[in-house]
């Protein structure tokens, strides 16, 4: 884990995010790679067309260089990846950190078709149909049920998929280095302050209708936190 935390903590920072959405409101909603437009910004992610990596991504002119930079599908972003490289087999990731660090994010631009994503937030929604700020307790031993299937079917290697990711808090180091364990797991921490989490908070239309409980999501995961 320690070798990708640089380019870990660069694409969790607000420096990123906000260049994130500069290029992206002055190029417009659609994919430079295969060309088709899209109707919502969080379709696109930006590709480095000189790849980043621990040696250059403090150098502006490569990280945050707009000249260096195609705004792409997830999909097309995976594919100028992952073009030409033969499988290696299963890999698991399990992606943590505090709420609106930016996990979904950083997996919506690793994965592939056929990955396996287990993700609680994403369970909720498909099982109860209401957006993904909503969390009913009523349905939570539901969610659980479905979400350690899905655990049990990584740990055995039950199915065809390809790679999975694992996204969750995982605030509690016992737990998430077990399940790394179990899982054959790669762990990868996705750093953001209290501070950064509730600012990304107020500027999330959906989630700061709800200012009060997400903020108890965030300091909550803040106090349960071991390194």
């Amino acid at each position: 884990m320690a070798k990708h935390k640089k380019l870990q903590t660069f694409y969790a920072s607000d420096t990123w995010r906000k260049f994130r959405m500069r290029i992206i409101a002055e190029r417009g909603l659609r994919c430079e790679y295969c060309g088709e437009r899209v109707v919502h910004s969080r379709e696109l992610t930006l590709h480095h067309i000189e790849e980043l990596t621990l040696e250059n991504v403090n150098d502006r002119a490569v990280s945050l260089n707009p000249d260096n930079i195609q705004v792409v599908h997830h999909a097309c972003h995976n594919k100028i990846h992952r073009r030409g490289k033969a499988k290696t087999g299963q890999q698991v990731y399990i992606v943590y950190g505090p709420p609106l660090s930016g996990k979904t994010s950083y997996v919506k631009d690793r994965m592939m078709p056929g990955d396996l994503v287990v993700d609680y937030d994403s369970l909720y929604t498909g099982i109860s149909f209401l957006p993904i700020y909503d969390k009913p307790n009523e349905i939570l031993p539901n969610v659980r049920l479905v979400h350690n299937q899905l655990l049990d079917n990584i740990k055995t290697r039950y199915g065809r998929w390809n790679n999975a990711w694992i996204i969750g808090g995982y605030a509690d180091k016992y737990k998430r280095e077990k399940l790394a364990g179990e899982t054959g797991a790669e762990l990868i921490l996705l750093p953001a302050s209290r501070e950064e989490c509730v600012e990304r908070l107020k500027a999330d239309t959906n989630r700061k209708k709800r200012m009060t409980e997400w903020t108890g999501y965030i300091d909550n995961w803040f106090a349960a936190y071991v390194e």
